[in-house]
């Protein structure tokens, strides 16, 4: 075999840990029982194929070297007497390291998780997510959420101006009947024949007194608390517009 013919492939290792985890991985070894002196002879053996390949060799692998051998050494030292007392002192001396590898692993495994995730993130196309963009798929638990009973009013009196304006709250009807029954269930109906929602000063269109306009004020306001209309303005100023809420929850007294 010529030199050319003779190719080592090596795995690229992230770190001294990395080479050592995949030793033991390698060798199916016990974590916790690691042969010492098997292991550093391997580990000493990538390193110096390594150097053959002529690259570089971080000192962390280095000082991971000396630690190995430093291990191997104090488990070949003869025994004294006195271990025979103290059974596992042999295992002390990989504890430290035992240690080290159990946290690199945690750290290893969290980190190939993230990138797990990162790589399942990049698949999904974001999009935006105002609340404004789907305000109008959920009711509003409040029927008159934002508008105040002040903005209802100045919405009323402009509707009295433009009845005064045209005359018709000239017209008086001696002892007029007007009940709150009767225009409740006028309010209710209109509702139910336009489904999609009207203007609120469409609400008063059939008023010809200024008895009726305000009656029909006071059935528009008591169907917004039942829940039954809803009421809603697109701009500050805007035209404020009545739609139909939960016609079930309609009382008729």
């Amino acid at each position: 075999m010529t030199e050319q013919e003779y190719n080592i492939k090596l795995p690229v290792f992230e770190g001294p840990f990395d080479l050592l985890l995949h030793l033991i991985r390698q060798n199916e070894i016990d974590i916790y029982d690691i042969p010492i002196a098997r292991i550093t002879d391997q580990y000493l053996d990538h390193l110096q194929q390594m150097e053959e390949m002529d690259l570089e060799i971080a000192s962390g692998f280095l000082v991971m070297a000396a630690t190995l051998l430093s291990i191997k050494a104090r488990m070949l030292l003869p025994r004294p007497a006195a271990e025979e007392a103290e059974p596992g002192a042999e295992e002390d001396a990989r504890e430290g390291l035992v240690r080290d590898l159990l946290e690199y692993m945690m750290f290893k495994d969290a980190a190939q998780a993230m990138n797990r995730l990162y790589e399942e993130q990049k698949a999904y196309i974001p999009r935006d997510n105002e609340p404004e963009l789907y305000a109008n798929l959920f009711s509003a638990e409040n029927p008159l959420e934002g508008k105040t009973l002040a903005d209802l009013e100045k919405a009323f009196a402009r509707v009295l101006k433009k009845a005064k304006d045209r005359g018709q709250l000239l017209l008086e009807i001696e002892r007029e009947q007007v009940t709150l029954r009767d225009r409740l269930e006028h309010l209710y109906l209109l509702l139910c024949a336009h489904p999609k929602g009207i203007l609120f000063d469409d609400a008063f269109e059939d008023c010809c007194s200024r008895m009726q306009y305000i009656v029909s004020f006071l059935a528009l306001l008591e169907l917004a608390h039942q829940g039954v209309l809803k009421v809603t303005q697109n701009e500050i100023y805007g035209d404020i517009y009545l739609h139909v809420g939960d016609l079930q929850k309609y009382v008729r007294e």
